[in-house]
């Protein structure tokens, strides 16, 4: 049998074609928008029966077939029972029931009834007169179509009266156009991935499929083969154990049923709230939710079932349970660790293991934890701070000689400090209080210390006085001070008279 089921017009063509033409398979293929195997498929079958181009002209397109193929057209003229075609499209929602299944339980009350061919192909014109250009059944809890509405809600300020426009987030199951939707105060990422877990909580389970609209804070590449999905997106995905398949770009039939979902909700669900003023988000929700109620579950007039009903009937049975626990958002993002093992995340710095200084990290930062990975592989895990400027520290994450530090250097930085003098001590015992962990204030201490080298004690003591004073504890700010006493010396210093002494000569000694 042809691979494909042609038109008369079509195959007049591809004998055209090849008798006047001369043309090769391939080129008539192209020419027609068939297959080439179909073009030698037909052309094999005619020459068997003998059709020859230019075809008869009292050849009707019952003949045509019947010669070609031995069967003739289904015509409804048979008097054959015919079964309820709109019970076959509800039945062919559900998950697992096939066109052939539904054949074969036809056959079974009526054997003598139509064969499969007819069947189908009577089908087939009963689904183009009831919905043309429709050409897909969606199977019951398959998929989750989710999109933006373009009508938004006015919230106004209670306080100043500002009125800010709040977006509608939509989804819709397209076996039974059961729906939800919610208002959310933007489009962005926290925003987006929210709407889809109070969605299936809503829904009450969780589909094989999810259909978005190539929106830039889910998909950051769109593309119908591989799509680069946000990794927030992602990981949500995995969580409910759902594929993310965008719709195609520029192919409305992929998004028909999320933009129905849509004119719906802005139809029956908004529009009735246009005259009424929201002061808040969650006010605004339950009035949505007060009119998606009654439009789930109002009677549609050409199925004489509501949404509800359908959706008890497709869509409940056959969805996926939710998992224990709902998605808790959490925002990924790229760092690279710096020279002191430290990343930073919102000016805040997390330590990581020593070993990967240099090295790029993804984080993931929820609410309360920030998760550090490598390669895919988690290497420290903090509780999040709101304290910019501070560090987390591991210890486990210091290299040996900083461990060692840790433990005998800070007593060693004292003593060395004690023996400058009481004031250089009481400064650098202030530094290593001010951090968390003290050698985080090492590198300031050696500073200090080592100014004791190229200057003299006494103006380090009078430096470090100062600084305690003034409740600046930083080596930059000793070292400043330091360089204004020693300047103010050099300014008011006189010439220094030498003491007599036997071993020196004297200006006479040279006259």
């Amino acid at each position: 049998m042809a691979q494909e089921r042609l038109t008369v017009r079509k195959i007049r063509e591809i004998l055209r074609l090849k008798e006047d033409l001369k043309l090769s398979n391939r080129a008539i293929a192209r020419a027609c928008k068939v297959s080439n195997s179909t073009v030698g498929e037909y052309l094999q079958r005619a020459r068997a029966v003998g059709i020859s181009w230019p075809l008869p002209a009292e050849l009707s397109e019952e003949e045509l077939y019947r010669k070609m193929f031995g069967e003739e057209q289904p015509s409804v003229r048979s008097g054959k029972p015919l079964p309820d075609w709109d019970e076959i499209k509800r039945e062919l929602s559900k998950d697992g029931v096939t066109l052939r299944l539904l054949w074969i339980e036809y056959i079974e009350q009526h054997p003598d009834g139509y064969k499969y061919t007819q069947y189908c192909e009577y089908y087939r014109r009963w689904r183009q007169k009831q919905n043309p250009g429709m050409h897909r059944i969606h199977k019951g809890g398959e998929e989750m179509k989710v999109d933006y509405a373009g009508a938004t809600i006015p919230i106004t300020n209670p306080e100043t009266g500002e009125i800010s426009q709040a977006s509608v987030f939509v989804a819709t199951l397209p076996a039974s156009n059961y729906l939800y939707a919610e208002a959310q105060p933007s489009q962005e990422l926290c925003h987006w991935i929210n709407g889809h877990v109070r969605a299936v909580n809503f829904f009450g389970g969780v589909t094989k499929i999810l259909r978005p609209d190539n929106p830039k804070t889910g998909v950051k590449s769109p593309n119908y083969y591989e799509p680069d999905l946000n990794p927030t997106y992602q990981e949500m995905a995995e969580h409910y154990q759902v594929a993310v398949l965008p719709a195609r770009v520029r192919k409305p039939k992929d998004k028909g049923n999320a933009e129905n979902g849509v004119q719906n909700v802005e139809r029956w669900v908004l529009a009735p709230l246009r005259n009424r003023t929201f002061f808040s988000i969650p006010e605004a929700n339950r009035a949505i939710w007060e009119q998606l109620k009654e439009l789930n579950e109002r009677e549609m007039q050409h199925l004489g079932k509501s949404r509800r009903q359908l959706f008890e009937e497709l869509d409940q049975p056959a969805l996926r349970p939710l998992p224990e626990k709902p998605y808790e958002f959490a925002l990924w993002k790229k760092a690279r660790v710096s020279l002191d093992y430290h990343i930073v995340f919102e000016k805040h710095y997390y330590s990581v293991p020593h070993p990967l200084i240099h090295a790029e990290v993804d984080l993931r930062a929820t609410e309360r934890m920030l998760e550090i990975f490598h390669q895919g592989k988690p290497v420290a895990v903090h509780p999040r701070s709101s304290h910019p400027g501070r560090y987390t520290t591991c210890p486990d994450h210091m290299p040996p000689n900083h461990r060692f530090v840790a433990e005998v250097n800070a007593d060693w930085l004292l003593h060395w400090a004690a023996e400058v003098g009481p004031h250089t001590a009481q400064l650098v015992s202030a530094l290593l209080k001010s951090r968390t962990y003290p050698e985080q204030a090492y590198r300031s201490c050696l500073g200090v210390l080592s100014l004791s080298k190229k200057h003299n004690h006494q103006l380090l003591e009078t430096a470090c006085q100062n600084a305690l004073e003034a409740k600046v504890l930083s080596y930059q700010d000793v070292k400043a001070e330091l360089e204004h006493l020693n300047r103010s010396l050099s300014a008011n210093s006189q010439p220094v008279s030498l003491p007599s002494h036997e071993n020196i000569r004297g200006d006479t000694y040279y006259h």
